[in-house]
């Protein structure tokens, strides 16, 4: 009887043993079911991910068709789109900013340029031009208004306003005159470079302006400590106003008017 019920016993767990690997086949076959979906699905994604890039680059849809200037005022802005519309009809993402570069080196009054795409096809260009700092005046008489690599802005028969002349300079630029003489405008601020009718470099620590309607001048000395030297001068213009004589704010630390 014992060994009966042992032997029933042994069976039954046999069969419950059975029962529980069948069920952990189906579990990890499940798992491994469920793993290659997702596999599979992550790199559908991907793949077209991968697809969408490449349509997007290549395809005609997001091919440049409008070329927007902006930022000029010198320059011609539809001769700037036209140099540039050679690139007319390639994809937004395949630009060749080289080719830019070399379409506009020939606007030597183009200073620095920035573009930006906006799909689907249009191309904006912002223009940054050059400004005159100093004026040269050609042996015929008539003026150059450049800017302070001697880059020509404008030419005239007539003087810019605001734009100081640079005194002794010859007109092959750069030269160290018209250096010395830049590198002391550049440094002076905006209200008191707007007051020099011309400027004269002796050397690089000998710069004179002359101011303009008055008959006043100003012993710069170099570009050194120009914020202090125009801070100084504006103390002594409002003693001295309107009286002839030179300004010498060459030491600031000790400026002098000369009457006369």
């Amino acid at each position: 009887m014992a060994r009966r019920e042992a032997a029933k016993e042994l069976r039954r767990a046999t069969k419950e043993r059975k029962r529980y690997e069948k069920a952990e086949i189906r579990r990890f076959t499940a798992r491994a079911r469920a793993r290659r979906a997702a596999i599979l699905t992550t790199l559908g994604v991907v793949g077209a991910m991968v697809v969408l890039g490449l349509v997007a680059v290549f395809s005609p849809i997001l091919a440049l068709r409008t070329i927007v200037v902006q930022g000029t005022s010198r320059v011609d802005a539809s001769a700037v789109q036209t140099a540039l519309d050679d690139q007319l009809g390639t994809p937004l993402a395949l630009i060749d900013n080289g080719r830019i570069d070399a379409d506009l080196s020939q606007f030597p009054i183009i200073q620095s340029y920035s573009t930006e795409m906006i799909p689907p096809g249009t191309m904006v260009v912002n223009i940054v031009e050059r400004q005159p700092i100093a004026t040269i005046q050609e042996a015929d008489g008539t003026y150059r208004f450049v800017d302070a690599a001697g880059v020509t802005i404008e030419q005239a028969t007539e003087r810019m306003a605001g734009v100081p002349l640079v005194a002794d300079s010859s007109d092959d630029l750069p030269n160290p005159t018209f250096k010395d003489a830049v590198e002391v405008l550049l440094a002076l601020p905006a209200s008191l470079r707007a007051q020099v009718d011309t400027i004269a470099a002796k050397s690089h620590d000998d710069v004179t302006l002359t101011l303009v309607g008055a008959a006043q001048s100003v012993e710069w000395g170099s570009a050194d400590d120009s914020d202090r030297k125009a801070e100084l001068l504006a103390v002594l213009q409002q003693l001295h106003s309107g009286q002839a004589g030179t300004f010498d704010v060459s030491a600031p630390d000790d400026g002098i008017f000369r009457a006369g």
